[in-house]
């Protein structure tokens, strides 16, 4: 059983004590008290920070608890617990913005941060793009904001980070606020008028309830227009799941928002109803919408999965897509998972906002003297080899969406599935390359992997990152030529990046070619005489004009 993000992210308990009333020693103690429970019971989460490291964070903040005011050291009990960078894993957001938070909804669109929501008192400002916080570029705020947020990945803050960017206790604990304030200040800009806007400060239980986007009601407006709904918001606040038939094209659309069971209907019940519609139903495809869907109970998966591989004319490559997104976290993921594992399924949309394998089910330790709940994860997920691990499943065809066209209620994502056609579009680029290069057909490896470093269709797959850890790979394991192949590769498709350079100057020296490897560190030192690697590239060469 694993929690759903919405429910650790909102779940709090009040502070033993009036947090005014603590003195310095009671912080210490708590933050004392949270490192002994973290090395005794939690060890297993230094995967993405050492507990070396870790013990420095907390050494610093000991320190810093006497200067501090009650509002920052929460805050910064957040930064500690947040630097395993798991997302179940956590300081609840009610502790950071237990004071108060702006009354805007901010969504992170392909063309910027927006005012996707707002209350009625700043209609003015509904659908305005953020420019900055308090004179900070709004680009800058986001990295100062980015510690305090438990972020797994960079769709996690993306999805759930911009919720931070509007507590006046986290801007002024993170330098964005100078003297901390109930109102703040955005540069806003809207019909091509740039102008600053000052908020006021709500109740953190007066905000619109729902996921990333504002539901409308009578104290709340939503920037997207209300006269229609869109496939993958409708009956959004009434049901889990649900399937519709679009009978001119003979595609059954499907969104499943949760993996828990909705009270209205299991999840099992729902399953059998869905394959009985397939079963009794032209299906040209099926379109399968966890984008929205933060979780719930993984062993709900199953009868899906089961369901899917039951039914082969509908698991198959072309009539099966799978749409996910930066909410795609938790039981989802290891839905995403299973759906990538065992079925034929095109992933279609942006980034999921969970590592593949991930800690989850958090437990809450409550710290004794300030009441704060810190929740820290004990179960290891693992539904891919380690050495598959990724921060996120990266959807085969990449779309995401602007502000005007979530405005207009359309839908790109929806769209590239129903219109999707095999053209030609690599759907597993690293595993096409590694065919074509065990096949020798070089040739051709070149003009793919420079077609898919280039080609805004793959922009979420890491192509550099993948091909240089493949490079890697061959010289230890001793194909030299192999990886003197892709490093070359890397070079003149990424000829900023110094260290491909000096990996294929290495390279070049093990396969005892001295005079092109003295070519490819001189070029590294001209093109970046102020990298460190410059320095390095200086020595090979003197060293290799010696020998």
């Amino acid at each position: 059983m694993k929690l759903s993000l919405y429910i650790i992210c909102f779940l709090f308990i009040g502070s033993a004590f009036s947090q005014n009333q603590l003195s310095t020693e009671d912080w210490q103690e708590d933050l004392r008290y949270l490192q002994a429970e973290v090395h005794k019971n939690y060890s297993h989460l230094f995967k993405k920070v050492t507990a070396k490291d870790f013990d420095v964070e907390v050494e610093e903040l000991f320190a810093d608890i006497p200067n501090m005011e009650p509002h920052e050291i929460n805050v910064a009990f957040s930064r500690i617990v947040s630097l395993f960078k798991y997302g179940h894993t956590q300081i609840t957001f009610h502790t950071v913005a237990e004071r108060g938070i702006l009354p805007v909804n901010l969504y992170h669109f392909n063309d910027g941060i927006f005012i996707e929501g707002v209350m009625k008192l700043h209609r003015e400002t509904l659908g305005a793009k953020v420019l900055k916080v308090e004179g900070v570029e709004v680009e800058e705020a986001l990295k100062r904001i980015r510690p305090v947020v438990p972020a797994e990945n960079d769709q996690y803050f993306k999805a759930y980070g911009l919720r931070f960017l509007t507590v006046p206790d986290v801007l002024h604990a993170q330098g964005i606020l100078k003297e901390w304030s109930k109102t703040v200040t955005l540069t806003l800009e809207k019909d091509n008028v740039v102008f600053d806007y000052e908020f006021p400060t709500i109740q953190l239980e007066e905000l619109s309830k729902g996921s990333t986007l504002t539901i409308p009601n009578e104290n709340w407006l939503s920037a997207r227009d209300q006269s229609k709904t869109p496939l993958y918001l409708k009956d959004l606040n009434n049901k889990y799941y649900y399937f519709e038939y679009l009978k001119d094209s003979k595609i059954l659309y499907v969104r499943q928002s949760s993996v828990f069971d909705d009270p209205k209907e299991s999840l099992k019940d729902f399953y059998k109803r869905l394959f009985t519609f397939i079963d009794s139903n032209t299906i040209d495809k099926l379109v399968y919408d966890v984008r929205g869907n933060g979780g719930g109970n993984n062993y709900n998966n199953l009868q899906f999965i089961k369901g899917l591989m039951a039914r082969p004319k509908i698991n198959t490559k072309g009539k099966f897509f799978y749409i996910i997104g930066r909410e795609t976290f938790s039981a989802a993921q290891n839905l995403t998972n299973e759906i990538s594992r065992y079925t034929e399924a095109i992933l279609v949309g942006e980034p999921t906002a969970e590592n593949i394998n991930f800690y989850g089910d958090a437990r809450r330790v409550v710290l004794p003297k300030s009441g704060i709940n810190a929740y820290l994860s004990y179960a290891w997920w693992q539904d891919e080899p380690q050495w598959e691990n990724q921060d996120a499943t990266l959807p085969h065809v990449a779309v995401d969406m602007s502000f005007n066209e979530y405005k207009n209620n359309a839908d790109p994502v929806l769209e590239a599935a129903l219109n999707y056609k095999d053209d030609g579009f690599i759907l597993k680029p690293m595993q096409h390359l590694t065919e074509l290069f065990m096949s020798g057909n070089f040739t051709q490896l070149k003009t793919d992997a420079i077609e898919i470093a280039n080609n805004p269709k793959y922009r979420y797959y890491d192509f550099e990152n993948e091909f240089g850890k493949a490079g890697g790979r061959l010289f230890l394991n001793g194909n030299v030529q192999g990886a003197i192949f892709i490093y070359q590769l890397l070079t003149e498709v990424y000829p900023d990046s110094a260290g491909h350079f000096y990996n294929l100057g290495s390279a070049l020296e093990k396969a005892e070619q001295a005079d092109k490897a003295i070519e490819v560190y001189e070029m590294l030192v001209k093109n970046h005489p102020k990298h460190m690697l410059s320095r390095a590239a200086k020595k090979r060469i003197e060293a290799l004009k010696k020998e």
